[in-house]
């Protein structure tokens, strides 16, 4: 390696010095404050230096990793949330976990996993992102070890996850044994003078999306979703909601483009398929929740579905780039308000030692209790809605105009619905959080955070600047993606 290939990774070395120097600063001084603040700090510097790495942008490090702008957008983004997630954390965790400062270490090795997903162009580089990714959830999941839910949830997600990293690596070892590559091009390359029959690759590919899937929890990959999200701590739920799943889904969505997986039409339209189950779905069962935490839940593996439309966009070579443009939009604004409404679930608490304020009953009549906490909470929601004004009204806007690009009518038919169901159940959450108190009182503590309550407005603000005044943004993906 040379000078520009340092360069060009130089988020995951300063995630990687960063992850040292945590290790030692814990060995050394125990300080809750300190640690979270050098985290942020850390987690914030590596998406800074993504900027250093556009300037020697595209390079292939080695055969496992490439420094385009498509990669380093995404550890940008997984950057700033891995930070802003650890800030949000901070009081949660002091008051929840016997040692807090691990939890921090943790949060930094699984940014770091999410932004080797982004820059992998091979298995090897994939499986490392992922396992670290997965391997530091698990424990992170668990963390608030005084209470039984969370070890409940991580034990779970560990079991399942677990095999379905194991499905996905046996179907790249089929794929090895057919092409005799690893690499994402050569992989696709291998595919074309193969001879092996689809005996082999119709499984092989099976087995790699369903393990991908899983992660993505799409359906019928998703019945880890509900329990997981309302037993890991409210952060830690914002983080697997939206940089975990984003980084499986960008990782997914290089190897399809890479490898040119899109000239296989049954691979694509079983994507498709995931897609408009996972809309409806997600939506459906959201309905039927009262712990709003299973609510969101739900609600992730349909915004998920809504995601895989770019998929059966992308099959159409002239509207490949719109695609891949209205999904990172889409990531950009889904991460923003998954970490924004999390957060706010963090702030919104029955009792700082138990478990979090979550049900429907439990927000009534917050507006005229903490009028502040209840706005920021209403855009949250009315983004995931995707009403006007907000990030989550473009977002959508930016898939439906991919999905008439591509003649989508079923996909497009399935998101409108999908989304009509989703503002009754986001709503509904708005509607208690205005309920006058007297009509069903509630005795609650608030947790008091500043710097908790100063980042949501920030988050808040960020959803209602891109929902107002997209075009920045917009731009900006357009020059780098097209």
């Amino acid at each position: 390696m040379n000078a520009t290939d340092f360069q060009a990774v130089l988020p995951l070395l300063v995630l990687a010095i960063g992850a040292t120097v945590l290790m030692l600063q814990i060995a050394w001084v125990r300080n809750p404050g300190l640690t979270a603040a050098l985290a942020a700090l850390v987690m914030a510097l590596s998406a800074l230096s993504c900027r250093l790495a556009a300037e020697v942008a595209p390079t292939e490090v080695t055969p496992l990793l490439q420094a385009d702008r498509y990669s380093l957008l995404f550890a940008t983004l997984f950057g700033f949330a891995g930070a802003i997630t650890a800030l949000l954390s901070r009081d949660y965790v002091s008051l929840h976990g016997d040692e807090p400062e691990e939890f921090f270490l943790l949060l930094v090795l699984a940014t770091m996993g999410a932004s080797v997903l982004a820059y992998a162009i091979h298995v090897a580089s994939l499986l490392l992102g992922l396992e670290l990714l997965s391997v530091s959830l698990y424990a992170l999941i668990a963390y608030p070890n005084k209470s039984i839910l969370p070890l409940e949830a991580a034990a779970k997600y560990l079991v399942l996850s677990g095999a379905a990293s194991a499905t996905a690596l046996f179907g790249f070892a089929l794929l090895y044994a057919a092409t005799g590559a690893l690499g994402f091009t050569e992989i696709g390359q291998g595919l074309t003078v193969t001879t092996t029959g689809q005996s082999v690759l119709l499984p092989a590919a099976v087995m790699v999306f369903a393990g991908l899937a899983f992660k993505l929890s799409l359906v019928p990959f998703h019945l880890w979703t509900p329990d997981v999200y309302d037993g890991a701590p409210a952060p830690v739920t914002g983080f697997l909601a939206s940089v975990a799943k984003g980084a499986v889904f960008v990782v997914l969505l290089r190897l399809f483009l890479d490898a040119d997986l899109f000239r296989y039409r049954i691979l694509v339209e079983i994507t498709g398929l995931l897609a408009i189950f996972s809309m409806l779905a997600g939506n459906l069962l959201a309905l039927l929740q009262t712990n709003i935490k299973r609510m969101l839940a739900y609600s992730s593996i349909a915004h998920m579905g809504y995601l895989m439309i770019v998929f059966m966009v992308s099959l159409s070579g002239d509207s490949q780039a719109l695609a891949v443009e209205a999904a990172s939009y889409y990531l950009i604004a889904y991460t923003a308000t998954t970490i924004a409404a999390f957060g706010l679930l963090t702030l919104i608490s029955t009792d700082a030692s138990g478990r979090e304020n979550v049900q429907l009953q439990q927000v009534s009549g917050l507006f005229w209790r903490q009028p502040l906490l209840a706005c920021l909470m209403l855009v949250a929601l009315l983004s995931l809605a995707g009403i006007p004004l907000t990030a989550g009204f473009i977002a959508k806007f930016y898939l439906v105009n991919a999905a008439v690009s591509g003649h989508n009518w079923i996909l497009l038919f399935t998101l409108v619905i999908g989304s009509s169901i989703g503002i009754y159940y986001y709503l509904r959450v708005v509607y208690y959080m205005t309920r006058r108190p007297e009509e069903h009182r509630v005795e609650q503590k608030i947790i008091s955070a500043w710097r908790g309550r100063i980042l949501s407005g920030v988050l808040i603000a960020t959803i209602l600047l891109l929902g107002i005044a997209p075009q920045p943004l917009m731009h900006y993906l357009k020059a780098i993606l097209h």
